[in-house]
């Protein structure tokens, strides 16, 4: 299954996706895309004239720019996600996310999409930390693999 992860640019996260037969729905792999896409000006100016149409299709054109350009990365993220995991109040290095008005919007469109979705909090000392990864493997093993579904 496509597993949306949040932080979506959580390293751990993504691999523990990948370890159980998933495939990680990470923000790094939409950006290496843009980033490696020939014909586009080098980074950061590798904006397609797509890109603002996505943005807006989440966001008025009244809320900052920054917000609808981070949305327009999301796009395929939220439109392909089967299931996801998400982890409540990350520290900064577990994967930060830059901006707390698009966290808030990506949160809530992928409570809305009503696809088997885990929330777990940030652990804050080993035992925790245990218990996270056992939460998430036991989640992640209640999913159909992708040639499983029909």
């Amino acid at each position: 299954m496509k597993v949306f992860i949040y932080p979506t640019n959580s390293l751990i996260l993504s691999d523990l996706v990948e370890r159980f037969g998933h495939e990680p729905l990470a923000l790094m792999a939409v950006i290496g895309k843009k980033i490696r896409t020939k014909g586009l000006d080098s980074p950061p100016i590798n904006v397609t004239p797509e890109d603002p149409k996505l943005g807006l299709k989440y966001a008025a054109v009244e809320v900052p720019s920054g917000v609808r350009g981070r949305m327009s990365l999301f796009d395929s993220l939220l439109t392909d996600a089967e299931a996801a995991v998400i982890v409540r109040d990350p520290v900064i290095s577990f994967g930060c996310m830059g901006c707390a008005r698009t966290n808030e919007l990506v949160n809530f469109l992928i409570r809305a999409k009503k696809i088997p979705l885990l929330e777990v909090d940030y652990p804050e000392n080993e035992d925790n930390a245990k218990e996270f990864v056992y939460k998430i493997s036991e989640f992640l093993k209640s999913l159909k693999p992708a040639e499983d579904k029909k």
